[in-house]
């Protein structure tokens, strides 16, 4: 097969007998020449806001496909399929355990599972059915279950998010084509394969994460719910066993961390036994809610606005005080989430559906702290997030804080808002000037101003600021050396948890490395 790219069609022709006739009149050739057709690549070029462009990029089979390789925008169609890594012949003693349920944990679980390690998955949170109730009960009456809640169960944080998959990181191995793979396997649209900005959609996620744990179940893995671990025994600077819940404890040769940034008790056990840790920066603010239209009409134009998917957009901005803002997490016809997993504590995420039809945007707007803003010790990145999220909860009364954005430069509590529907969970008015210091506060608003010159009306007075967004990324790294294995051997920190990944994707591949590690070593 040859891939073919460039090929730009204007959003209002955009139909298949147009995508085959882009390619034939490219190549010189008939539509019955094509054996086959599959879209490889699908982007937006909206620079020109009269005329708007899908660019594809796509693969054919076709007879004498050398012949068309002269062009510049044609070549071979790589070999995107991922290759398992060859065996070890160390012979584990016990099946290999996993802490946490996230992508991180799950993905780690399945490359295991897939090679007859029959991992034992603990979770402290419940299965994704029954957290999803957890969660709608909590955002509803506000009863909070703090081991099955937004951050804490089945699927990690990411289950109510917008399920974005885009990432920055490279793909060796084809490692990110083979966590997409699985997930379209398990019920995700097949169009995450190609979108420039896939997403799944929190809706289908949890049906994603669902099929995902029973493919594992059936290749021997096992899941132990509503289990936390709360302790880890070494001999000779080894692990030999964990505790769960202060009573049960599994014998184990391989322990992964997939822990995710909001089990900071975990944290805390880990640093007391003598893992090797850093602080490391990372970044908080609020969450800045638009009507889609505002966006869709700002990034399209008027004759596009109503024929696209819901725009998105990425911001960044370096403030008069140095701090590096930017925009995090955007939700596309999204709601703002009450995210906490602690009582008496308050921090709040993005989520969009699949349809992203809410008829609202919302993005994190962060600022960048380190070690001069919350401290020089591994663990004071923690106490600030969570002093953070304290004033948030005292500031809103166990409700998310919202200000209008007038009231917010104005420093005053005075205007009202009349659609609050893109709000999961109660809320209520407050002045969120009295979150952060006046560093932090002061670059906040300087970016959402700066924000305007880029997206016309950003800054509009009624536009919607909610608190507090902390759990950005982790806080601390668990160390590891280069066969991603800690000073304690055996145990293997990894994912957005343990300080190296950043959303779905990302946390998935970081599994699919550590498991690749174990699966290079050992043998069961």
């Amino acid at each position: 097969m040859i891939n073919i790219r460039q090929i730009k069609i204007e959003v209002t022709n955009d139909n298949l007998d147009n995508l085959f006739f882009s390619i034939t009149k490219k190549l010189h050739i008939k539509k019955e020449d094509i054996k086959s057709l599959k879209i490889f690549k699908k982007s937006i070029d909206a620079r020109d806001k009269n005329h708007i462009y899908y660019i594809y990029e796509v693969s054919i089979a076709i007879e004498n496909e050398n012949k068309y390789l002269k062009d510049k925008d044609v070549y071979k169609t790589p070999d995107l399929s991922y290759k398992m890594p060859s065996k070890g012949n160390i012979k584990l003693e016990h099946r290999p355990v996993i802490i946490g349920c996230g992508p991180a944990g799950l993905f780690a679980a399945y490359i295991l599972a897939l090679n007859d390690f029959k991992p034992i998955i603990i979770e402290r949170g419940k299965k994704v059915e029954e957290r999803i109730k957890d969660v709608d009960l909590f955002w509803k009456t506000g009863k909070l279950n703090i081991n099955s809640n937004v951050s804490f169960g089945e699927g990690g944080a990411g289950t109510f998010s917008d399920g974005k998959l885009n990432t920055c990181i490279s793909d060796e191995n084809n490692r990110i084509r083979k966590v997409f793979n699985t997930f379209i396997e398990c019920g995700a649209h097949e169009d995450i394969l190609y979108d420039y900005k896939p997403h799944i959609g929190t809706d289908i996620l949890s049906n994603v994460i669902k099929n995902l744990r029973n493919k594992i179940i059936d290749l021997g893995g096992t899941f132990l719910y509503n289990s936390c671990l709360t302790n880890i025994i070494f001999e000779n600077n080894k692990v030999t066993k964990i505790m769960i819940n202060n009573q049960d404890t599994i014998d184990t040769d391989i322990l992964i961390l997939a822990i995710g940034n909001a089990a900071r008790d975990t944290y805390k056990l880990l640093y007391n036994l003598g893992l090797n840790m850093t602080s490391k920066n990372f970044a908080v603010g609020l969450r800045v809610a638009h009507p889609q239209a505002l966006i869709d009409k700002a990034q399209y134009g008027l004759k596009y606005s109503k024929l696209l998917s819901p725009a998105t957009y990425k911001l960044t901005y370096h403030s008069s005080n140095n701090k590096g803002v930017y925009s995090f997490c955007m939700c596309p016809g999204g709601y703002v989430v009450n995210s906490s997993s602690i009582n008496n504590r308050l921090a709040i995420n993005g989520m969009s559906y699949y349809k992203r039809d809410s008829g609202y945007a919302n993005s994190a707007i962060i600022a960048t702290v380190s070690k001069e803003d919350f401290g020089n010790n591994v663990l004071d990145g923690i106490a600030y997030q969570e002093r953070l999220e304290k004033k948030a909860y005292e500031l809103g009364q166990g409700s998310i804080p919202i200000q209008t954005l007038k009231d917010f430069y104005n420093n005053t509590v005075l205007d009202k808002i009349e659609d609050i529907s893109f709000i999961k969970g109660s809320y209520t008015y407050a002045n969120l000037n009295e979150l952060f210091s006046k560093e932090i506060t002061l670059s906040i608003k300087e970016a959402l101003n700066s924000f305007a010159y880029k997206i016309n009306d950003f800054n509009n007075p009624n536009t919607i600021l909610c608190g507090v967004e902390t759990r950005t990324s982790s806080p601390v790294r668990i160390c590891r050396d280069e066969n991603y294995e800690s000073n304690i051997k055996g145990i293997y920190p990894c994912g957005e948890g343990a300080g190296y990944a950043g959303g779905i994707t990302s946390s998935a591949v970081d599994g699919i490395k550590v498991a690749e590690a174990i699966v290079s070593k050992y043998k069961m």
